[in-house]
């Protein structure tokens, strides 16, 4: 609970399956500064992966490394993938530990910038995450992390909100979901994506938790197809 930032970092498993076509089950690292503290890999058939990505639905579980201990498990259902506009069949994911569920993230109604509420375990709506925007909200905006073609290159964030702040937020975010830049040849050759995330400041560990998988959820909908479809 005393975690302000995680980072994720996406395994290179599976590199030759990926680059003929096939989707490999997403596996990840965990870390507090330099020390490895957890790791995941997706539960999903092949040929969900193959046939159905990125809208399959998977079964993730966060696990302490050294003990296995469950932390944070993600339950993603098949539904209709992400799309520049959406107005029903949205995606959700439910965040549990150890059979208790934390919460769920869910997909709201949105046009051009995508959007999620996450709501607690009594159904309690808590955060609002969404990509930076401009022009008014109608448009994500591509140099909020710096400038694109400098040390801004690359990096793509959804910003958590209080929520209060309803769809319009724009500065005044509590926390960060940073994708990060990756090397040329992981690029080429794999789909392999890096997180930071930076919790709000007064987050509980169930929240955290929550957030977390928000993090594995927002990396299938939109990072896990090789042609990057899905990418905001």
């Amino acid at each position: 609970s005393e975690c302000s930032k995680l980072e994720m970092r996406q395994t290179r498993r599976g590199w030759l399956q990926e680059f003929l076509g096939c989707e490999a089950k997403t596996e990840f690292k965990y870390f507090i500064g330099d020390q490895q503290v957890f790791h995941s890999l997706e539960d999903a058939s092949c040929m969900c992966r193959f046939c159905l990505a990125p809208c399959h639905s998977y079964t993730m579980v966060v696990k302490e490394l050294n003990t296995d201990a469950e932390i944070v498990t993600v339950d993603r259902p098949f539904t209709c993938p992400p799309n520049p506009c959406k107005c029903c069949c949205y995606q959700e994911a439910t965040i549990s530990s150890n059979n208790n569920k934390l919460g769920t993230m869910v997909e709201t109604c949105y046009f051009c910038v995508p959007s999620f509420k996450i709501y607690d375990h009594n159904e309690s709506y808590i955060y609002l995450v969404h990509p930076p925007t401009c022009c008014g909200g109608m448009c994500i905006n591509c140099c909020a992390e710096g400038n694109p073609c400098g040390s801004g290159c690359c990096k793509q964030s959804f910003r958590i909100y209080k929520s209060e702040v309803g769809n319009q937020g724009g500065d005044e975010y509590e926390g960060l979901i940073l994708k990060k830049p990756k090397s040329a040849m992981t690029e080429i050759f794999t789909d392999s994506n890096a997180f930071e995330i930076d919790f709000p400041k007064n987050a509980t560990a169930d929240q955290k938790g929550i957030l977390t998988g928000a993090a594995i959820f927002i990396n299938s909908l939109f990072y896990e197809t090789s042609d990057n479809n899905g990418a905001v």
